[in-house]
């Protein structure tokens, strides 16, 4: 009997133990450091005519970013006869009325030297129960892969499918569909820590984040949120102290013991009071939520917040000590406390998060093409330096080698050197509509156009 436990103890570890991986892999929005890339290969210089090993065309559409494991990218899609793409531009608001359309929403693999669909499976096939906006998809969410299996969660369907890296079918978990302000569509993306799968859910009817074993897709944990809509996907915090979940929020972001969902310290956005209210111009305030993740180091966590007043390019950010804990907000007059060791009010990022390289932190701003380089230690002034000839920035950066790159929503990439002097290496152009975020792993970069997936490799 007790040889039995062992042997079936044994092989549930084998079955249970996530797979090794070499490096090389980008399982998550933003990758496992950030954007920080462990390839030191991937090219400086493409066009569609140079280094672009393969493109292909994804069914329907979707902001969600490409992630890699192996031989394998996954990207997600939301399909539907007649369907219109997403747009550059459009009303300060969504449309409320949900199309009277058929939608199916899917996860597809392809083969990461060929381009080719390994398989595809539909999650769900439903009418939605929400309108969106003109910008957005019905597919804004990037998946995450454990190596075993890999979750894609649907926001605007209200359901997260796991399925193995085959293909096969594991378990899915209804969350709900909600509501959001303006009707602006959904795009906060699942995060993983060890055996559980976190999802964030602000929304205008009830907020909530919840943990999910992956294994089963069974609650393990859920917190509600006095928080209305954000779009900012949580980050798993493993920093010198302990392992924490940190999420954004318009009231106030917080950090949640990943292991039991208690909350370890929350920080006053001093935002609350203008959130909720639309801005038509001038000084008045910005819609409010939260859009960009956090960025973090082994010491330090930076959280940003969009511009409160329409005409500031960036808004605050709050630069947290590993280890806080309780109320850590900063009182009138305050830009640091023992908590926090530094903030500013024109650091926040927009859409595009933040990145942290060779400790400097270099944020760019949503609209007229700036990029903003601080001393991440400090938060003092490095460079503002225009980027010639960029569009606006909805995608988030990533670094490579000393480098940092980021794509405008023209298609166009922007490479920078990782230094305390501004210097622009090169610009390279697809001349594609591009909101979502690169992946790099595998020795390429694969970048999700409107219509297109491209690989660019050496």
């Amino acid at each position: 009997m007790r040889a039995g436990l062992i042997l079936l103890a044994v092989a549930l570890a084998h079955v249970i133990a996530p797979p090794k991986h070499d490096g090389g892999e980008w399982p998550q929005f933003r990758g496992l450091h950030g954007g920080l890339a462990d390839d030191s290969a991937l090219p400086t210089e493409w066009t569609r005519e140079k280094n672009v090993r393969w493109q292909v065309q994804i069914p329907g559409y979707g902001w969600s970013s490409p992630i890699v494991w192996g031989d394998k990218v996954f990207v997600t899609t939301a399909i539907a006869d007649k369907q219109r793409p997403p747009e550059r531009k459009g009303p300060g608001g969504g449309d409320p009325v949900p199309p009277d359309a058929g939608y199916r929403w899917e996860v597809h693999c392809l083969d990461v030297a060929t381009g080719r669909t390994l398989w595809q499976r539909v999650a769900a096939e439903h009418k939605p129960t929400l309108g969106n906006h003109i910008s957005n998809t019905y597919a804004s969410e990037t998946p995450v892969t454990d190596g075993r299996q890999v979750y894609a969660y649907f926001g605007m369907a209200g359901l997260i499918a796991c399925y193995d890296l085959s293909g096969g079918p594991m378990w899915q978990k209804e969350l709900g569909a909600h509501r959001v302000f303006g009707s602006w569509g959904t795009s906060a993306s699942p995060v993983l820590d060890g055996e559980r799968l976190f999802v964030q859910c602000d929304n205008e009817e009830r907020s909530f984040v919840v943990a999910l074993d992956v294994r089963t897709g069974e609650e393990l944990w859920r917190a509600n949120r006095a928080e209305k809509s954000s779009w900012g996907t949580p980050v798993v915090w493993r920093n010198s102290v302990r392992n924490e979940l940190v999420l954004m929020g318009a009231k106030r972001i917080r950090s949640y013991d990943p292991a039991t969902g208690k909350v370890l310290w929350e920080l006053a956005t001093q935002q609350n009071s203008i959130a909720r209210r639309p801005a038509t111009g001038g000084g008045k305030p910005a819609a409010g939520g939260c859009k960009s993740t956090p960025v973090a180091t082994p010491d330090l966590i930076f959280v940003g917040m969009a511009p409160r007043e329409r005409n500031q390019s960036l808004g605050p950010m709050w630069a947290v000590k590993a280890g806080a804990f309780g109320d850590i907000s900063l009182t009138a007059g305050e830009t640091s406390n023992a908590h926090i060791a530094w903030s500013r009010t024109d650091a926040g990022p927009h859409f595009a998060s933040a990145i942290v390289c060779n400790g400097l932190l270099f944020v760019f701003t949503p609209h007229g093409g700036q990029l903003r380089c601080f001393d991440a230690k400090t938060g003092s002034d490095v460079y503002q330096q225009r980027l010639p000839g960029a569009g606006d920035f909805k995608s988030s950066p990533w670094a490579d080698d000393g480098r940092i790159f980021n794509l405008d929503e023209n298609g166009t990439a922007f490479v920078v050197a990782a230094g305390r002097e501004f210097k622009l290496l090169a610009t390279n152009r697809l001349d594609e509509l591009c909101w979502s975020s690169p992946a790099a792993g595998a020795g390429a970069l694969f970048v999700r156009g409107v219509k297109h997936l491209y690989s660019i490799r050496r």
